[in-house]
């Protein structure tokens, strides 16, 4: 289990630190008449959400910089699968983006037959944000690190409540 938590975190870290590419994005696309057309950028979360906003704030930015409209679609469900999928299955012409999530990465430890690859099915063009991922237990719980948790976890099944904020949920 470890080595898979290892592979996707560096998959991740690989994703987000390939992503500083942004600052570059209009000069080359002004270079290359990009876009000529309006570009989608779809989200995995619901409207309102903070990833919704974020892309709306962002998506208005990014309009007036490259001069065509950015549209921002919300594609929820299974767990930010959907829009995924929707990015996937949209020619590679580059006026489909998706804003990836840490769920997204999350997801390809939790799903076994996902239609899709991030490594392989998606590129980083941009990082926007940076958040910390939090794992909180009672003081008098047994275990203090997050190895331990997973062991005891493992040592007593059916005894632990997990409640997440997001994926994995079901």
């Amino acid at each position: 289990m470890d080595h898979v938590v290892k592979r996707s975190r560096r998959k991740f870290l690989r994703l987000t630190a390939s992503a500083a590419a942004l600052p570059a994005l209009p000069h080359v696309a002004l270079a290359l008449d990009y876009p000529t057309r309006p570009v989608r950028w779809i989200t995995s979360a619901a409207p309102g959400g903070a990833a919704d906003i974020l892309a709306r704030l962002r998506g208005a930015w990014l309009s007036d910089r490259l001069g065509e409209q950015l549209i921002v679609e919300s594609h929820p469900g299974a767990g930010g699968n959907i829009g995924i999928e929707a990015v996937v299955q949209a020619a590679p012409d580059g006026y489909t983006l998706h804003l990836t999530a840490t769920s997204d990465a999350i997801n390809a430890t939790l799903y076994e037959n996902l239609d899709f690859n991030l490594d392989r099915d998606l590129a980083p063009v941009a990082g926007l944000i940076r958040g910390p991922l939090v794992m909180a237990v009672i003081p008098s719980f047994p275990a203090k690190t997050v190895p331990e948790f997973i062991a005891y976890a493992k040592a007593k099944p059916g005894v632990i409540n997990f409640g997440p904020g997001g994926v994995g949920r079901n």
